[in-house]
Protein backbone atom coordinates (compact mmCIF):
# COMPACT_ATOMS: atom_id res chain seq x y z
CA UNK A 1 0.00 0.00 0.00
CA UNK A 2 2.53 2.25 0.72
CA UNK A 3 3.82 1.60 -2.63
CA UNK A 4 0.07 2.57 -4.10
CA UNK A 5 0.32 5.97 -2.08
CA UNK A 6 3.93 6.90 -3.41
CA UNK A 7 2.62 6.69 -6.70
CA UNK A 8 -0.18 8.93 -5.99
CA UNK A 9 1.33 11.13 -3.88
CA UNK A 10 4.18 11.91 -6.86
CA UNK A 11 1.35 12.21 -9.59
CA UNK A 12 -1.29 15.27 -10.54
CA UNK A 13 -3.56 13.79 -8.04
CA UNK A 14 -3.70 15.89 -4.57
CA UNK A 15 -4.32 14.18 -1.62
CA UNK A 16 -4.62 16.09 1.65
CA UNK A 17 -2.23 14.73 4.31
CA UNK A 18 -1.42 11.93 1.98
CA UNK A 19 0.27 8.94 4.03
CA UNK A 20 -0.93 10.32 6.99
CA UNK A 21 -4.44 10.19 8.84
CA UNK A 22 -4.15 14.20 8.20
CA UNK A 23 -7.05 15.14 6.12
CA UNK A 24 -8.37 11.83 5.23
CA UNK A 25 -11.43 9.99 5.76
CA UNK A 26 -12.34 7.55 7.57
CA UNK A 27 -8.90 6.34 8.53
CA UNK A 28 -10.33 4.07 11.20
CA UNK A 29 -11.19 1.37 7.98
CA UNK A 30 -7.69 2.12 5.95
CA UNK A 31 -9.51 4.69 3.64
CA UNK A 32 -6.76 7.75 2.10
CA UNK A 33 -8.71 10.16 0.32
CA UNK A 34 -7.73 13.69 -0.79
CA UNK A 35 -10.44 16.65 -1.92
CA UNK A 36 -13.51 14.00 -1.45
CA UNK A 37 -13.28 12.92 -4.65
CA UNK A 38 -10.62 10.15 -4.59
CA UNK A 39 -10.62 7.12 -1.94
CA UNK A 40 -7.97 5.06 -1.90
CA UNK A 41 -8.92 1.96 0.00
CA UNK A 42 -5.69 -0.29 1.87
CA UNK A 43 -5.15 -3.66 0.58
CA UNK A 44 -5.96 -5.32 3.88
CA UNK A 45 -9.14 -3.08 4.40
CA UNK A 46 -11.06 -4.18 0.90
CA UNK A 47 -14.09 -5.45 1.09
CA UNK A 48 -15.92 -8.37 -0.61
CA UNK A 49 -15.39 -9.34 -3.81
CA UNK A 50 -17.72 -6.77 -6.22
CA UNK A 51 -20.49 -9.11 -8.30
CA UNK A 52 -21.25 -7.46 -11.58
CA UNK A 53 -23.39 -9.02 -14.68
CA UNK A 54 -25.79 -7.80 -16.95
CA UNK A 55 -26.78 -7.45 -20.88
CA UNK A 56 -24.37 -5.09 -22.76
CA UNK A 57 -25.86 -2.25 -24.62
CA UNK A 58 -25.16 -4.77 -27.17
CA UNK A 59 -27.45 -7.50 -25.88
CA UNK A 60 -24.40 -9.77 -24.80
CA UNK A 61 -24.35 -11.61 -21.12
CA UNK A 62 -21.59 -9.75 -19.52
CA UNK A 63 -20.01 -10.85 -16.00
CA UNK A 64 -16.93 -9.24 -14.19
CA UNK A 65 -16.03 -12.27 -12.61
CA UNK A 66 -14.45 -13.93 -15.77
CA UNK A 67 -12.31 -11.12 -15.39
CA UNK A 68 -10.67 -12.30 -11.96
CA UNK A 69 -6.88 -11.86 -11.65
CA UNK A 70 -7.16 -9.25 -13.55
CA UNK A 71 -7.87 -5.68 -12.96
CA UNK A 72 -11.40 -4.41 -13.96
CA UNK A 73 -12.57 -0.44 -14.13
CA UNK A 74 -15.90 0.35 -13.81
CA UNK A 75 -17.06 3.56 -14.72
CA UNK A 76 -20.75 4.66 -14.22
CA UNK A 77 -21.64 7.54 -16.98
CA UNK A 78 -25.32 9.05 -18.68
CA UNK A 79 -25.69 9.98 -21.87
CA UNK A 80 -26.97 13.02 -20.47
CA UNK A 81 -24.00 13.77 -18.23
CA UNK A 82 -21.97 16.61 -19.49
CA UNK A 83 -18.98 15.38 -17.22
CA UNK A 84 -19.84 11.90 -18.06
CA UNK A 85 -18.97 13.13 -22.22
CA UNK A 86 -16.02 15.13 -20.98
CA UNK A 87 -14.26 12.27 -19.14
CA UNK A 88 -15.16 9.88 -21.98
CA UNK A 89 -11.93 10.41 -23.98
CA UNK A 90 -9.48 10.13 -20.76
CA UNK A 91 -11.23 6.82 -20.03
CA UNK A 92 -11.16 5.13 -23.73
CA UNK A 93 -7.24 6.36 -23.96
CA UNK A 94 -6.45 4.60 -20.38
CA UNK A 95 -8.45 1.70 -21.94
CA UNK A 96 -6.72 1.54 -24.89
CA UNK A 97 -3.08 2.19 -22.90
CA UNK A 98 -3.36 -0.65 -20.14
CA UNK A 99 -5.59 -3.71 -22.58
CA UNK A 100 -2.31 -5.59 -22.99
CA UNK A 101 -1.63 -5.36 -19.15
CA UNK A 102 -4.89 -7.12 -17.84
CA UNK A 103 -7.26 -4.41 -17.44
CA UNK A 104 -10.48 -4.10 -18.58
CA UNK A 105 -12.90 -1.48 -18.27
CA UNK A 106 -16.73 -1.88 -18.38
CA UNK A 107 -19.25 1.27 -18.73
CA UNK A 108 -22.31 0.92 -16.11
CA UNK A 109 -25.01 3.09 -17.60
CA UNK A 110 -27.67 5.10 -15.67
CA UNK A 111 -30.87 6.12 -16.10
CA UNK A 112 -30.50 6.22 -20.12
CA UNK A 113 -33.00 4.29 -22.64
CA UNK A 114 -30.78 2.04 -24.98
CA UNK A 115 -30.94 4.29 -27.78
CA UNK A 116 -29.21 7.28 -26.16
CA UNK A 117 -26.55 4.88 -24.68
CA UNK A 118 -26.02 3.65 -27.96
CA UNK A 119 -25.65 7.01 -29.52
CA UNK A 120 -23.32 7.57 -26.38
CA UNK A 121 -20.89 5.02 -27.29
CA UNK A 122 -20.80 5.82 -30.74
CA UNK A 123 -20.15 9.51 -30.62
CA UNK A 124 -17.69 8.42 -27.74
CA UNK A 125 -16.10 5.47 -29.74
CA UNK A 126 -15.48 3.78 -26.16
CA UNK A 127 -13.95 0.75 -27.12
CA UNK A 128 -15.32 -1.83 -24.13
CA UNK A 129 -18.48 -3.04 -23.16
CA UNK A 130 -21.36 -1.05 -21.00
CA UNK A 131 -24.04 -2.48 -18.96
CA UNK A 132 -27.21 -0.90 -18.46
CA UNK A 133 -28.36 -0.29 -15.49
CA UNK A 134 -31.74 1.79 -15.31
CA UNK A 135 -32.90 1.53 -12.11
CA UNK A 136 -29.59 1.52 -10.08
CA UNK A 137 -29.95 -2.37 -8.71
CA UNK A 138 -26.34 -3.11 -10.00
CA UNK A 139 -24.98 0.44 -8.31
CA UNK A 140 -25.80 -1.47 -4.44
CA UNK A 141 -23.22 -4.14 -5.88
CA UNK A 142 -20.44 -2.01 -4.58
CA UNK A 143 -21.84 -1.45 -1.18
CA UNK A 144 -20.11 1.45 1.12
CA UNK A 145 -17.67 2.15 -1.72
CA UNK A 146 -20.08 2.04 -4.63
CA UNK A 147 -20.65 5.28 -7.29
CA UNK A 148 -22.36 7.76 -5.48
CA UNK A 149 -22.40 9.96 -8.31
CA UNK A 150 -22.60 10.19 -12.20
CA UNK A 151 -19.64 9.61 -13.33
CA UNK A 152 -18.14 7.72 -10.79
CA UNK A 153 -14.65 5.60 -11.23
CA UNK A 154 -13.95 2.06 -9.40
CA UNK A 155 -10.92 0.22 -10.05
CA UNK A 156 -11.16 -3.18 -8.52
CA UNK A 157 -8.21 -5.38 -7.61
CA UNK A 158 -7.23 -8.60 -8.88
CA UNK A 159 -9.28 -10.37 -6.17
CA UNK A 160 -12.65 -8.17 -7.73
CA UNK A 161 -12.18 -5.82 -4.36
CA UNK A 162 -12.96 -1.70 -4.86
CA UNK A 163 -9.43 -0.83 -4.78
CA UNK A 164 -10.47 3.49 -6.05
CA UNK A 165 -13.42 5.24 -6.02
CA UNK A 166 -13.50 8.27 -8.02
CA UNK A 167 -16.47 10.52 -7.76
CA UNK A 168 -16.90 12.46 -10.35
CA UNK A 169 -14.70 13.28 -13.78
CA UNK A 170 -11.34 11.81 -14.01
CA UNK A 171 -8.42 12.54 -15.82
CA UNK A 172 -6.40 10.90 -18.15
CA UNK A 173 -3.22 11.29 -15.76
CA UNK A 174 -5.21 10.67 -12.72
CA UNK A 175 -7.19 7.54 -13.95
CA UNK A 176 -3.43 6.30 -15.53
CA UNK A 177 -1.88 6.49 -12.16
CA UNK A 178 -4.43 4.80 -10.15
CA UNK A 179 -5.06 1.98 -12.71
CA UNK A 180 -0.82 1.42 -12.68
CA UNK A 181 -1.07 1.51 -9.13
CA UNK A 182 -3.56 -1.13 -9.01
CA UNK A 183 -1.68 -3.43 -11.19
CA UNK A 184 1.50 -2.91 -9.28
CA UNK A 185 0.18 -4.71 -6.58
CA UNK A 186 0.99 -8.32 -6.01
Amino acid sequence: MRKFLGVLCTSVIVLTGCGSNSGSNNTDSGFVSGNGSIVLVASDKRGDVVALSGKTLDGANLDIAQWRDDVVVVNLWASWCGPCRAEAVNLEKVNKQFASKGVHFVGLNTRDGLASARAFNKRFNTGYPSIQDQDGTLTLAFGNLGPAATPSTLVLDRQGRVAVRILGPVTEAQLRDVVAAVVSEK
